[in-house]
């Protein structure tokens, strides 16, 4: 099934999630890239209603989201968590909206694409009212590792992430502020957001537990994965961890591919793909980090080197705005992709 509607020029969006950390990322993307939209709306619960927040040299007025709130709507960003976006789905498609969804609710649903426009920009197109966001981990990785796949197909990949707060959201961004406050008063640490101490730690444990000791979050990496690459035998495996950074995951990425590929030919095809920077100059300590990269928009990529301890592999270091690529900025991305050519 696909969807008959045709996208005007000039879209009406309404963000769904407006208040929150990366609906306010959305808004901000929506202004920076100079989305052509006809309106935009601010939408979010009855709590927030009433807010004003800052967009395009003026402000808008949070409303408060209701079945209703998608007549007239054309694109619809949200990210309010899944629960909210299974509730709003038949809302958003009813009304003859596209909803492109920040959640995890239908990112591995057959009939919803799940799309970073740099990988798999055509999946766009048979979309039936629902676009995913995939997990923002897994959208800088496969960033980094489409161009070398298109090389040499990749075999395997070994990842470890370096998780920043904001993938958390801005409620748990706050709680690295403070504990990090209170730990350096030696006050007592309260903790809300995370399993532990977020503050001068790292916590192997990002969303719930599964069966075979692996996380949620590391499931949806390589899922995901496999989705957005169009290869399912693709083997991932993934470690996810929470460390005390504000915004920016960051990536060790092993991968080994079924045939040769040199270092010069990865380092090239990653200098010319679309989204990428290259920042690897070791004998002057260049290389991405999360503290120097927030609010930039590419994925970066560092610390390239051959594995010896399989037969074709190379070692990388990945960083990007979790905030940015990893949410608000692809989900733009998408809208931008369904815009009439």
């Amino acid at each position: 099934m696909g969807w008959s509607k045709a996208m005007p020029e000039r879209p009406v969006v309404a963000v769904a999630g407006a208040t929150g950390a990366v609906g306010r990322e959305m808004l901000k993307v929506l202004e920076q890239r100079s989305f052509p939209a006809a309106r935009v709306v601010a939408l979010a619960s009855a709590r927030s209603a009433g807010k004003r927040i800052p967009f395009a040299g003026g402000e808008l007025t949070v409303e408060e989201m209701t079945p209703r709130s998608f007549e007239g709507v054309d694109i619809a960003l949200f990210s309010a968590g899944a629960s909210v976006s299974k509730e709003f789905r038949e809302a958003v498609t009813g009304a003859g909206a596209v909803m492109i969804d920040n959640s995890s609710a239908f990112r591995m649903e057959a009939d919803v694409p799940l799309v970073v426009p740099e990988v798999n920009p055509s999946d766009v197109e048979w979309h039936s009212g629902v676009i995913a966001n995939p997990n923002c981990s897994t959208i800088q990785m496969v960033v980094a590792l489409k161009p070398l796949h298109d090389i040499a197909p990749i075999k395997r990949v070994v990842v470890a992430t370096y998780q920043a707060a904001s993938g958390a959201g801005q409620a748990a961004m706050d709680e690295l502020y403070s504990q990090t406050g209170d730990f350096l008063r030696g006050q007592e640490i309260h903790i809300h957001e995370f399993a532990h101490r977020i503050a001068f730690n790292c916590i192997p444990h990002i969303d719930v537990f599964l069966e075979d000791g692996s996380t949620k979050e590391e499931w949806k990496m390589v899922v995901e994965t496999q989705k957005i690459m169009g290869a399912p035998d693709l083997a991932v495996h993934a470690t996810c961890v929470r460390v005390p950074v504000l915004r920016c995951h960051s990536e060790a990425i092993d991968v080994e591919f079924h045939g040769p590929i040199s270092l010069e030919q990865a380092r090239a095809a990653l200098a010319a793909a679309p989204g990428v920077t290259v920042l690897d100059d070791p004998e002057n300590k260049t290389y991405p980090m999360p503290a120097m990269l927030e609010g930039t928009d590419d994925t970066y990529v560092g610390r390239l080197r051959v594995d010896t301890t399989v037969p074709h592999g190379l070692s990388m270091w990945v960083v990007a705005d979790q905030l940015r690529k990893g949410a608000a900025l692809n989900a733009v991305q998408i809208a931008e992709a369904l815009l009439p050519a």
